[in-house]
């Protein structure tokens, strides 16, 4: 199995629950993350990736960390410094239609979304509401090309559409679509080297459907070409990932792998979950489990089953426990507090 892994973590593309399953691998297998420095679940973000921002980064004694998962704004000289030659870089992508759509509830306090009552509003003249040059911009434009390291605002030419791609293509050995997330997961696997445990995963950091809204053919047009850079990218590597599985994996295997991944992820649901599924954040009952809410989404979050032995629990807890209950529980364990 694969341990040296840089994941660049797109938001809001099903990319807590890809961290959850790199948390858990990493805990069971013993492994060094890249902390933000002080711990916290960014790393420095939206400033571009700096090896200093890591807690025990020293240039003069370059430790290499075998995963860097936290959100970064990526910068691959500088990430370079702190992750092994080998390391494989993967991220995930997801339609950018959906993703402005999620954006916009859960950046609802962006300078660019705070004074529009709607995304509909917003689109019909953006530039009313959007300023480049204020610092949380990015949110609201081409938010994967930003996270990727390009100017969200540049102008979208041939020429300029396809050097992205190919600086993309030549950085990561691996683009996941969070649409076809089991297919993903395999294909994830695959090229990891990992068994079917270190990749089964229940959904994390999601939104009540209450809170999302149904789009109209001229809200997704617009949002596309508001978004034009990361529709482009999102177009490219949707058909490369299909590319990849039909040459690696083939389209009848890939089924079967799905169906026994989603097998297994129901398997572990019925010891683990109260009620089999999620819940909206007001019925968590285990306030260790609240997922941190934001804007205006409501996440949902798990309850555990009752009464479940200590081993049993322990497995279950994991697979539940939200993205920054478990990064802070990691952080403590890999730099544990010197008492005074």
């Amino acid at each position: 199995p694969k341990t040296d892994i840089v994941f660049l973590k797109v938001h809001k593309s099903a990319s807590s629950t890809v961290m959850n399953i790199l948390f858990r691998f990493g805990e069971t297998h013993n492994l060094t993350f890249a902390f933000p420095i002080g711990g916290g679940n960014q790393l420095f973000y939206p400033h571009p990736f700096l090896a200093r921002f890591v807690q025990g980064f020293s240039p003069r004694s370059p430790q290499r960390f075998n995963i860097l998962c936290h959100h970064m704004r990526f910068l691959q000289p500088e990430v370079e410094k702190v992750v092994s030659t080998s390391a494989v870089y993967f991220s995930i992508l997801r339609n950018p239609v959906q993703l402005m759509e999620s954006s916009f509830a859960y950046y609802k306090g962006a300078s660019a979304f705070s004074r529009a009552r709607s995304l509909e509003e917003f689109l019909s003249q953006p530039y009313h509401y959007y300023n480049s040059t204020h610092h949380d911009s990015h949110y609201a434009r081409n938010l994967m090309a930003f996270d990727f390291g390009f100017n969200p605002n540049g102008q979208v030419s041939a020429k300029r559409v396809q050097l992205m791609l190919k600086a993309i293509e030549a950085s990561f050995d691996l683009l996941l679509i969070s649409e076809y997330f089991d297919e993903s997961m395999v294909l994830l696997k695959e090229m990891l080297c990992w068994d079917l445990d270190s990749i089964v995963s229940f959904p994390l950091n999601i939104r009540d459907s209450s809170t999302k809204y149904p789009l109209s053919d001229t809200i997704m047009e617009k949002i596309k070409d508001w978004n034009r850079l990361d529709w482009e990218i999102y177009i490219y590597f949707n058909r490369t990932f299909w590319q990849r599985i039909d040459r690696d994996i083939g389209r009848e295997r890939m089924q079967r792998e799905v169906k026994a991944l989603r097998e297994r992820r129901a398997e572990l649901a019925s010891p683990c979950l109260q009620g089999m599924g999620s819940v909206a954040p007001k019925d968590i009952k285990d306030s260790s489990l609240k997922p941190l809410q934001h804007g205006s989404a409501k996440i949902l979050g798990y309850n555990l089953k009752q009464g479940l032995d200590k081993e049993t629990e322990h497995m279950c807890r994991r697979l539940v426990t939200p993205e920054l209950q478990y990064s802070s529980a990691l952080y403590k364990k890999q730099f544990p507090q010197k008492p005074p």
